[in-house]
């Protein structure tokens, strides 16, 4: 058995029928030249469950322990037809009805009792294309671990066929050898810093000590650009009660586009995304009349995986951004989230993983007393969550299939209505918007905003526009 982190336990902890706790993803494909899909499917369906050895996360299930200490152990009865299931869509097989499946799919609990994912191989799509639709509860895995399951799946090569299971040990053994092959050695100067990169882990408590005085000043009015999870948060009509219901929603914008108005205002691929978003959050909550006049604050996540380790389940900070919504200007917006972003990062600066681990659950520690008390609504710790996941920059194939898009689908809390998650993949970035169901009935219309944002952007900076096709969404 092995026990799960105090972060991963949280995320079953935390989890009731009105906030599952799972994240997911919708990855598009189109099928193979002359490949018929039902078939393809099918054949797709009988090699994933042909394992014999599965992947932990596959194979494994929760169980309570003494204490309350939560752990994994091998599922000895595993049904992989369960987990596994093939769809069809009902005609005219649009966006539309893909995303109203995955809508409802992505609102069911998983079942404790067994592994806790499950994969949704869906045909009826126009164009010759289908959908894999996952979902993984986050105790299991975060974003760049799901990243990795990605990439250990499929191949660069249309060419390239899977002869065994991809959820199989042995897929992920193939991946992980691939990765150390490819493995850059270190160069002259990384090597004569290792005595200092040593002495800095000796001495890492230094870090996490700054960090707290910090977030204490923060607290007193002293933080500057430092934004911080309950301080200074409006409640908005994203930060209601939420139910089990969901909404899910996706677009594809060009990769390059994005970044190059973070490069004409000085900052980063990043400050583009937190102020392309905080553009169309207040285009929409001023339609609804719910714009506050104080700025919204998202939780943005940060990897803290180290290099090379694919097999934690999450590695993951966190800081609040101010997304500058109560100002008008473009410009002036995109100065205030760079420096809030920059004010967060820094808190992090030098602290090891554990380290970070710990101060997260210092800074959450509000919510220990507002979510058993049903108040987190009314004191939100932040306003939406905005997270941004690398993916591979390749195109990917799985046994020749072309992976399209990959639209992830994250979390939707208790008094946080609304999660917006990227993927970068290839030469576009993949958006994702879940959002509960009768808190935000017209989500939909963020895509519009979305696309409106990025062009008050681009004007604001001085860029030309160029006109760029366009993948899923749903009107």
């Amino acid at each position: 058995m092995r026990k799960l982190s105090f972060l991963d336990s949280a995320f079953l902890l935390a989890e009731s029928r009105e906030t599952p706790m799972h994240v997911g993803s919708v990855n598009l494909f189109t099928l193979p030249s002359r490949a018929d899909s039902s078939t393809f499917l099918h054949e797709l369906s009988d090699q994933l469950k042909s394992g014999k050895n599965f992947q932990p996360i596959f194979g494994d299930k929760p169980r309570r322990g003494a204490l309350g200490s939560m752990y994994w152990e091998p599922d000895k009865n595993l049904d992989i037809n369960y987990h596994i299931r093939h769809s069809a869509l009902p005609a005219p097989g649009r966006y539309r009805e893909l995303f109203t499946l995955v809508s409802r799919l992505h609102a069911t609990l998983l079942d404790r009792n067994r592994p806790l994912w499950e994969m949704h191989l869906i045909e009826g799509l126009k164009d010759r294309q289908f959908a894999v639709y996952s979902k993984y509860h986050h105790a299991a895995i975060d974003g760049v671990r799901s990243m990795h399951l990605t990439q250990s799946m499929y191949s660069t090569s249309a060419r390239a066929r899977m002869h065994d299971s991809p959820l199989s040990m042995a897929a992920m053994e193939r991946y992980r050898e691939s990765l150390e092959r490819a493995a850059i050695p270190p160069s002259d100067a990384e090597i004569r810093n290792v005595a200092d990169r040593l002495k800095a882990a000796y001495d890492s408590g230094v870090h996490l000590t700054g960090a707290l005085k910090q977030f204490s000043s923060a607290w007193m009015g002293r933080g500057g650009a430092l934004s911080l999870p309950w301080l200074d948060v409006p409640r908005s009509p994203i930060n209601t009660h939420v139910d089990g219901a969901r909404r899910f929603v996706a677009q594809s914008w060009p990769f390059e586009r994005i970044r190059a108005v973070g490069k004409a205002l000085d900052g980063t691929f990043n400050d583009a995304v937190l102020a392309m978003c905080a553009g169309a959050l207040r285009a929409y909550l001023k339609r609804q009349q719910g714009l506050p006049s104080h700025s919204l604050k998202a939780m943005v996540p940060v990897s803290l995986r180290r290099e090379g380790d694919i097999d934690s389940s999450n590695a993951v900070g966190a800081i609040s951004a101010d997304l500058g919504t109560n100002i008008k200007d473009p410009l002036k917006r995109f100065a205030l989230i760079q420096s809030s972003t920059r004010a967060g990062k820094d808190m992090f600066k030098g602290m090891s993983a554990k380290e970070s681990e710990l101060f997260m659950q210092v800074t959450q520690l509000p919510g220990v007393l507002l979510i058993p008390l049903g108040l987190i609504g009314r004191f939100p710790p932040y306003n939406t969550v905005i997270s941004n996941v690398p993916g591979p920059r390749k195109p990917m194939y799985w046994n020749g299939a072309r992976l399209e898009g990959i639209y992830p689908a994250s979390i939707v809390s208790e008094g946080v209505a609304l999660n917006i998650t990227l993927v970068s993949y290839g030469k576009n970035v993949d958006f994702g918007i879940i959002a509960c169901r009768r808190t935000l009935p017209q989500v939909q219309r963020l895509i519009d905003d979305l696309e409106d944002a990025l062009q008050e952007l681009e004007d604001a900076a001085g860029l030309q526009r160029r006109k760029t096709k366009k993948r899923p969404r749903k009107k």
